[in-house]
C-alpha cells in the first residue's frame, strides 16, 4: 500500500490555517482517505500545551497562571511531535490516508526562536530537536499581512500566549522567508487575504497536482 501524503498548513495566529485545515480535507475526501490532525494534539503533552498557550499554566510555586520559557515551551512541543507522530500521524500515513496538520515543526522554529530573543543557538537547537521527525510531503505557508491578520485576533477575542502584536509582527516577516530556514523542503505560499473559498480552490488544486504526481 502506497503511504498517505503529510500535508502541514503554516502561518502566524489568524492566518486561517484552521479554517484551511477543515476545507482541504472536505475538498480531498470524496475521492482520498483523509485525517485532519493538528499541533498541540490531542495527547497528554498537547494538553499540557493547550493549557499554557490559554494562560492556564500552574506551577506549585506559583500564586496564579505562568507562561513557561521558550526552553520548556521548545521541549514540550517537540515531545508532544513526538508522540502525535508515533501515536496518530504515522500509523495513518501508513495505512494509505492523507494527513492534513494545522501546524507542525516550522511553528516551533518560528515561534519558539522569537520568543528566544536574542540567543544566538535558538534555532539550530529546535532543529536539532525535531530531526527525527518525518519531513511533510507539502507545506503551505497562508501569508497574511500583520494588519489583517491582528484583526482577525481580535475578532476571535480571548487572548493567548503568543497573541503580542509586535512577536506576530516578527512571525509575519519569518513566515515570509521560511523556505530559507527549511532548504529542500517543497513549501508553496498562498496569499490569505483573500476570500476563504479563493485561498482554499488553491490549496486544493495544488495538493491534486501534488497527488497526480504519485500517479
Amino acid at each position: 500500500m502506497r503511504e498517505g501524503l503529510f500535508i502541514v498548513l503554516e502561518g502566524v495566529d489568524g492566518a486561517g490555517t484552521t479554517t484551511q485545515t477543515a476545507r482541504l480535507c472536505d475538498a480531498l475526501r470524496p475521492s482520498v482517505p483523509v485525517q485532519a490532525t493538528r499541533e498541540p494534539s490531542a495527547g497528554p503533552i498537547g494538553a499540557l500545551l493547550r493549557q499554557a498557550i490559554n494562560g492556564r499554566w500552574v506551577t506549585p510555586s506559583a500564586l496564579g497562571p505562568v507562561s513557561p520559557g521558550w526552553v520548556t515551551q521548545a521541549l514540550l512541543f517537540a515531545a508532544d511531535r513526538q508522540d502525535h507522530l508515533e501515536a496518530e500521524v504515522l500509523p495513518m500515513l501508513a495505512g494509505g490516508v492523507t494527513v492534513v496538520s494545522d501546524r507542525y515543526y516550522h511553528s516551533s522554529v518560528a515561534y519558539q526562536s522569537l520568543v528566544a530573543g536574542r540567543a544566538p543557538d535558538a534555532i539550530p537547537w529546535i532543529r536539532e530537536l525535531n530531526k527525527h521527525a518525518r519531513r511533510p510531503d507539502l507545506t503551505f505557508v497562508i501569508d497574511v499581512p500583520a494588519a489583517v491578520a491582528e484583526q482577525r485576533r481580535r475578532a476571535r477575542g480571548g487572548r493567548e500566549l503568543y497573541d503580542d502584536d509586535a512577536l506576530q509582527l516578527r512571525l509575519t516577516d519569518f513566515y515570509a522567508q521560511l523556505e530559507a530556514h527549511f532548504p529542500g523542503e517543497p513549501i508553496i505560499h498562498v496569499a490569505g487575504d483573500r476570500s476563504v473559498d479563493v485561498v482554499a480552490k488553491d490549496i486544493h488544486l495544488a495538493v491534486q497536482a501534488a497527488l497526480a504526481r504519485r500517479v
